[in-house]
């Protein structure tokens, strides 16, 4: 390729060389005898080429070969120059010959030309002449002929003026009054020039009409009767007649804020709004509805007011953007007031779709109001607080829901109160947010401009709203607590101990349901979040996710826990009342012979009965795991129960007893640890079990700060025997109860002056006696054993 594009530059250098040398000047005439400095092989195309030089060169730098070979080239290009030149020399010969035969047409076409150019300066000079002769005998008439014309001009103009009150009367009772205005506008040249002299009586007569006229239209510019045309018409002709209108704008502009005002959206317009939205054949036609018929045609109203006004006064534009948008602004602040009510997404978008019609009507007539970006802002502000306050309502439904268990509890109006409290808690929870999270979906599937506008900023608010919602739902749990603690306390006097049991239920409540929120409610509201309101992003990204799921499930979590524990808590407190009672009243030390097992034990277990039947309607019932003393690592026997249950030999004296104490006190030291108090579980075993346990070391407290006489540790080993069956068939650890039975006989015999225990046969048959008359007495439910 590179050998082949050699020639084809050496050609073209040397076509580029012919045809400058065509053009270009005399070569005689330029320096022949300068000499060349740098001589080349490339100089052969210059005008001061040397062939001697260039032949020297040529040998002196080329062999044998080489000659030859530019030999070859050298006979080439010549051929090639040859062709060359016999093409331009035909292509200008065609152009000779076409510039020959031009020539030839206009020399043919000139011959002749100079005679008629003439004869036509003749015929010129000939009319010149006659023109010159007509207008020297017609110009005495002609001057006539236009004094008269313009006379006759001055006497109609004359006649005019005279003519002109009449003319205005008649205009005045046909209620022309345009044609009045433009008759007196087109006089008052005449009456500025001679209105004090020659037509001072027409001049006189046509301004008490035109006073007249004035009037008419000012009465038109003020009337509501009017069309807004009509009083814009009446105002450009009292501009016309050079009336001040100027001092009519504060007066009009009263008129304009005056429809302004009956144009603002009412409580009564957005109620009819909701109301139509109601029927499903009406939902998505609002600009159909009357309400909003009637209110457009009144918009359309103003849109023609604002119109005109603009017309009459074109330097009152700032006034009426300020107008339109005090318009916008009231509109939204009706809403927000209308949105703290508990509506529905179709309500706001009917409102919202009333808001957005009017700014369109009025943005045709004020474009630089901007009212579409004004009511943007204006309506974010407007949405967000309808989500704020549609959480808010459900918040309160949730609250509901959960003081109804004072009232259900108190007046027994259910066979199981908190139950049914409980599923409608839940009900309240997880529907209440799938109720409103369809409801937020209607507004992104709106077409409304203006809410299309707002969809990511509506899917982060969603967000936003959700987890700013279970906090103050945890925030809700801790303050009814809180609260029923406090009306426990005012109350517990007047209403006795049904208080503290309607808080303790409430309590358990709120923990289960904290549960059910963490497992159930947020993993289902995740889930439809993730569906349906994906995207958004709008906020700063430095305040992170909308939406923490793991964080509302961590609070919930904790929550839970909580109220279980201050459920225990609460149950423990209030039995604890009873023991310290039972445990602080007697003096022991000159306690009787025990005869029957003491009542507190009944209370007790009925406080156990009651526990058990709260738990059993909020909490589901776990796997049973009995943990008896032969299942236990430790001992088989407990070493210091052994004395009091398995000696079958009579005991007659002090130090025997004595003795078997000691022997107790020294098992204790080598029986292996039991684990009393393990973590609480959701389930009904696990609570009723903790509940006994605390109770059982608050009667070991009790006893260690009492000293007893020998019937009044008998007493205590009667009531922790009796106890000891319904206990164990009531919790799930026997051997963590076995053990802190124990350590109340334990306690009690150190604090006992003269610890000798009621022989076995006497133990016996005090307890059947219990279980004899307690059967008696409730001959319907099951014998304790």
């Amino acid at each position: 390729m590179a050998v082949d594009d050699t020639p084809m530059d050496d050609k073209a250098k040397r076509m580029r060389d012919l045809l400058s040398s065509f053009y270009s000047p005399d070569p005689s005439t330029m320096s022949k005898n300068t000499p060349s400095i740098h001589a080349t092989l490339d100089s052969i195309n210059t005008t001061s080429f040397d062939p001697d030089q260039y032949m020297n060169l040529l040998i002196t730098k080329s062999n044998l070969e080489g000659l030859l070979q530019r030999h070859v080239e050298m006979a080439a290009e010549i051929k090639n120059l040859d062709t060359d030149l016999q093409m331009l020399v035909y292509e200008n010969y065609n152009k000779f010959i076409s510039a020959t035969d031009t020539i030839k047409r206009m020399k043919s076409n000139i011959v002749g030309m100079e005679t008629n150019m003439e004869q036509l300066l003749d015929k010129i000079m000939s009319v010149q002449s006659r023109s010159d002769g007509v207008n020297s005998s017609l110009f005495e008439k002609r001057e006539h002929i236009e004094k008269l014309h313009r006379t006759r001009n001055l006497l109609r103009k004359v006649q005019f003026i005279y003519d002109l009150p009449a003319r205005l009367g008649k205009c005045i009772k046909s209620e022309a009054y345009a044609d009045a205005v433009k008759f007196y506008t087109g006089a008052m040249p005449i009456f500025k020039a001679y209105g004090d002299s020659s037509f001072q009586d027409c001049k006189r007569a046509s301004k008490e009409a035109v006073a007249i006229i004035i009037k008419n239209l000012q009465g038109k510019l003020f009337s509501d009767s009017e069309s807004i045309q009509a009083r814009a018409e009446a105002a450009v002709l009292l501009k016309r007649l050079d009336f001040p209108v100027e001092s009519l704008q504060a007066k009009l502009l009263e008129k304009l804020e005056q429809f302004h005002g009956d144009l603002q959206l009412k409580t009564e317009e957005t109620n009819s709004v909701a109301s139509v939205s109601d029927f499903p054949s009406n939902q998505g036609n609002f600009a159909e509805s009357v309400p909003s018929a009637t209110r457009e045609a009144s918009v359309r109203g103003f849109v023609e007011a604002v119109r005109a006004y603009r017309v009459i006064f074109p330097d009152s534009e700032n006034q009426l953007i300020k107008l339109a948008q005090d318009l916008v602004t009231k509109h939204f602040e009706t809403t927000e007031h209308y949105v703290k009510n508990q509506i529905s997404s179709a309500d706001l978008l009917g409102v919202l779709r009333i808001i957005w019609t009017d700014v369109l009507l009025m943005e045709e007539v004020l474009p630089a109001a901007a009212l579409p970006d004004y009511s943007l802002e204006a309506a974010q502000l407007t949405v967000k607080q309808y989500i704020a306050s549609t959480f808010s309502h459900l918040l309160h439904d949730i609250s509901d829901a959960l003081t109804k268990v004072y009232s259900r509890q108190k007046e027994l109006v259910e066979e199981y109160p908190l139950q049914a409290s409980l599923e409608a808690s839940k009900k309240a929870v997880l529907q209440g947010s799938m109720d409103i999270l369809l409801d937020f979906r209607q507004l992104l599937d709106d077409d409304l401009e203006l809410v299309i506008k707002l969809r990511d900023l509506i899917v982060d608010w969603v967000q936003e709203g959700f987890q700013d919602f279970f906090r103050a739902l945890d925030d809700q749990f801790l303050l009814l607590s809180r609260r029923n603690n406090s009306a426990t306390q005012n109350q517990c006097l007047a209403e006795g101990t049904q208080v503290d049991k309607v808080l303790a239920g409430l309590v358990l409540l709120l923990a289960q349901l904290s549960v059910f929120i963490e497992q159930t409610a947020i993993p289902r509201i995740t889930e439809e979040i993730g569906a349906s309101f994906s995207g958004g992003g709008v906020r700063d990204c430095k305040n992170g996710p909308a939406f923490v799921p793991g964080e509302i499930c961590r609070i919930f979590r904790s929550a839970g826990e909580k109220f279980l524990h201050h459920y225990i808590n609460i149950r423990t407190q209030r039995i604890s009342v009873l023991l310290r009672k039972r445990f602080t009243t007697p003096n022991w030390v000159k306690h009787k012979e025990p005869r029957e097992v003491h009542m507190f034990v009944d209370l007790f277990l009925q406080e156990l009965e009651a526990i058990g039947n709260e738990v059993k309607q909020i909490l589901h019932q776990g796997v049973l795991r009995k943990h008896r003393r032969s299942d236990s690592n430790g001992s088989t026997v407990s070493s210091r129960s052994n004395p009091l249950r398995d000696d079958k030999v009579n005991r007659s004296n002090t130090q025997r007893a004595r003795s078997q104490l000691l022997e107790t006190h020294v098992a204790k030291l080598f029986k292996q640890k039991v684990e009393i108090f393990t973590k609480v579980e959701y389930t009904q075993e696990s609570v009723v079990t903790t509940i006994v346990k605390l109770c059982l070391k608050s009667i070991q407290e009790f006893v260690r700060l009492q000293t007893f006489n020998r019937t009044g540790f008998q007493q205590i080993q009667l009531d922790i025997q009796f106890l000891r069956s319904p206990l164990k068939d009531t919790v799930e650890d026997e051997a963590a109860i076995d053990f802190l039975l124990d350590e109340v006989i334990v306690a009690a015999s150190d604090r006992c002056l003269d610890p000798i225990p009621l022989e076995p046969p006497i133990l016996d048959k005090l307890i059947q006696a219990k279980l004899a008359k307690a059967k008696e007495q409730n001959p319907v439910s099951p014998e304790i054993s």
